[in-house]
């Protein structure tokens, strides 16, 4: 479990596809793998992931096609920037919103807008997730928690304040990029059983 806090950006140190999965490295500071232990997960841009292998500065993981098929880990390359969490501990603060690490689709960027204080960002997701996409709904991008802010169809928008920009991948992102997306689960299942009540009921 994770809360949609990204507690730093990690470095893709290498690649290395195997068959069926990708052999990936990452670079991160020491303080952020403090305790770490095999078979940790971590949230890698949202993905959770777990730990294989790992050193003072570097952790390994293997992604499976079906992880590389939904998410754009099977985009990254040596050098690329990622968001980072670990995960959840009893006791920690949630400072977003549950996040269970499971990505759903990816979301296109089709607009960016930056003014002085912010960044307006628009995205499109696959057609079959727009009925869970609601104006100040929760959502989670890349792994960083958010708030939704516009909705058009299955498009939605985002405002991405400063300290977020800072903090995550999204200040890099491009018109054009792919972004890992987690649809929030309590609306799923109210949207899912308020569908199933009404069927029931024709």
């Amino acid at each position: 479990m994770f809360t949609g806090i990204v507690q730093t950006q990690a470095t893709i140190f290498s690649v290395s596809d195997q068959g069926s999965f990708r052999h990936l490295v990452i670079k991160t500071e020491p303080q952020f793998l403090q305790n770490l232990a095999i078979g940790a997960s971590i949230a890698i841009n949202g993905c959770c992931l777990t730990v294989v292998e790992f050193s003072e500065t570097q952790v390994h993981f293997d992604v499976i096609d079906e992880t590389l098929r939904l998410t754009n880990l099977g985009l990254l390359g040596e050098g690329d920037t990622v968001n980072l969490e670990r995960s959840l501990k009893v006791g920690d603060e949630i400072g977003g919103h549950a996040v269970s690490g499971h990505i759903h689709c990816q979301g296109k960027v089709t607009k960016i807008d930056t003014s002085e204080n912010n960044v307006a960002m628009w995205l499109e997701v696959p057609e079959q997730h727009q009925t869970y996409l609601f104006a100040k709904g929760f959502i989670a991008v890349n792994g960083a928690s958010l708030t939704v802010g516009r909705v058009e169809g299955n498009c939605f928008s985002l405002h991405l304040i400063p300290e977020t920009l800072r903090l995550t991948n999204l200040e890099s992102t491009r018109v054009g990029d792919r972004l890992n997306i987690e649809l929030d689960q309590q609306t799923i299942t109210i949207v899912e059983t308020v569908e199933r009540v009404l069927a029931e009921r024709q």
